[in-house]
């Protein structure tokens, strides 16, 4: 079963986000070359799951606390 993935991580530049082991940038597990993939956070912001389908549920609550503002 995979991980939950996380809405807003602690230090997302610390971890890669490319597979479900959620390995230290220096030290991955799957073997995917020399870099590391970067949480969409890191990318497109703090509403990062609000734009697009990225097929996680996302609790209510974090939906009121990052609602855009019409």
């Amino acid at each position: 079963m995979a991980k939950k993935f996380p809405l807003h991580p602690m230090h997302p530049e610390r971890i890669c986000w490319g597979c479900d082991h959620y390995c230290p940038k220096d030290s991955m597990q799957c073997g995917n070359g020399s870099s590391r993939t970067q949480h969409p956070i890191e990318l497109l912001g703090d509403d990062w799951y609000t734009v697009g389908d990225w097929g996680i549920e996302v609790p209510e609550v974090a939906n009121e606390s990052h609602s855009v503002p019409q």
